[in-house]
């Protein structure tokens, strides 16, 4: 199994999964800052997302929750205000990321990608607010995330 241990390896990496095994992995990076969400539709929406044998109607929904409340809470980012406001924008936005269907996605755009980078900023957001580094490092969990990932599906 290759070692995921820098961005260019992560994103090889998920530029090489099908849409279904993107949606998966970059649900696992919305899951890994899922304690910093404040709404249990998203929390629900990130577990759909988890799951391989979800059915495209709930899919659909949990994209709609998550964006919904993603375009929300996206008004306070930007401001001088509640650092852990901010983080929660962050996991539903990372949660809508990993569930983008794929006729709305860009083209060379990648659902777990964007789903890392959001998931970044939520836990960069938690990491101001707080002021220590108790949740560690949030690239080298998505590396070891990936990495589970890669060997699981072997």
């Amino acid at each position: 199994m290759p070692t995921i241990s820098t961005d260019q390896d992560l994103r090889s990496l998920l530029n090489r999964l099908p849409e279904d095994q993107q949606r998966v992995v970059g649900a696992r990076f919305a899951d890994s800052v899922k304690r910093l969400s404040r709404d249990e539709r998203v929390n629900r929406a990130i577990a759909t997302a988890l799951r391989a044998d979800a059915a495209a109607g709930e899919l659909e929904d949990a994209y709609r929750t998550t964006r919904a409340y993603a375009t929300k809470t996206y008004t306070d980012c930007g401001k001088d205000t509640d650092w852990l406001a901010q983080a929660d924008h962050f996991v539903a936005a990372a949660a809508a990321a990993a569930l983008t269907p794929g006729n709305l996605l860009p083209e060379k755009s990648n659902r777990a990608w964007k789903a890392a980078m959001q998931a970044r900023m939520a836990n960069n957001c938690e990491l101001v607010e707080r002021d220590d580094d108790g949740h560690g490092d949030e690239v080298q969990r998505q590396y070891a995330i990936a990495g589970e990932f890669l060997g699981a599906a072997g």
